[in-house]
């Protein structure tokens, strides 16, 4: 993945509280077997409505998905962040989300940004007021700043969260940093252990 220190951008206000992966990306879009082609199933239900958020002009082109409280929860489909990401979404801003999801976002280089609700509030107010409101999120920092309304609040992320996000370091990224170790145990590997074929 690739590596995330800072997200520009305005946002989108989904003013619905536990929202489940479900919801996110509707089981029928289940079927693929690849990682992309998720995009379009996202939120499908609620696209079919005319003044869903989604589907409003004014919020066209946002990349900052405002929510309410335990988003994410239900399975732990890991489609619902792939769909968020190919749908343009680069954070979520939420007051609490469902503990895979946001392990699930960490993982794949989605921000899950908690913030206290009032402030939540506060930056979705200012986005209905003008959806060109500038959002930053900030992983060095570990800070959400508005500026345009003076808001500038800390957020929680673990050390070892925000050095996978600084590094893009996703866990096929972290095994690899091992490469050298990994391919030094296998030229001392005993024979009586099972290897990998090369043959098919």
């Amino acid at each position: 993945m690739e590596p995330v220190r800072r997200v520009s951008g305005t946002g989108v206000p989904l003013k619905r509280s536990d929202v489940d992966t479900d919801q996110i990306i509707p089981a029928r879009w289940l079927k693929r077997i690849e990682r992309t082609g998720f995009g379009s199933g996202l939120f499908s239900a609620w696209m079919e409505d005319p003044e869903f958020v989604l589907n409003q002009p004014r919020y066209r082109g946002g990349s900052i998905l405002l929510t309410g409280p335990n988003f994410g929860c239900g399975s732990s489909r890991e489609h619902a962040v792939w769909a968020l990401e190919e749908s343009g979404f680069y954070a979520v801003i939420s007051a609490s989300f469902a503990d895979i999801f946001r392990a699930n976002a960490l993982k794949n280089g989605l921000l899950a940004v908690e913030l206290p609700q009032p402030v939540v509030t506060a930056i979705v107010e200012a986005v209905e007021k003008d959806p060109r409101t500038e959002i930053i999120v900030d992983v060095e920092q570990r800070k959400v700043s508005v500026p345009s309304i003076g808001v500038e609040e800390e957020f929680e992320l673990n050390d070892f969260a925000q050095y996978r996000l600084l590094n893009g370091l996703d866990d096929i990224g972290l095994t690899l940093q091992r490469q050298d170790a990994i391919s030094d145990y296998e030229t001392r590997r005993p024979s009586f252990k099972p290897a990998v074929s090369d043959r098919a």
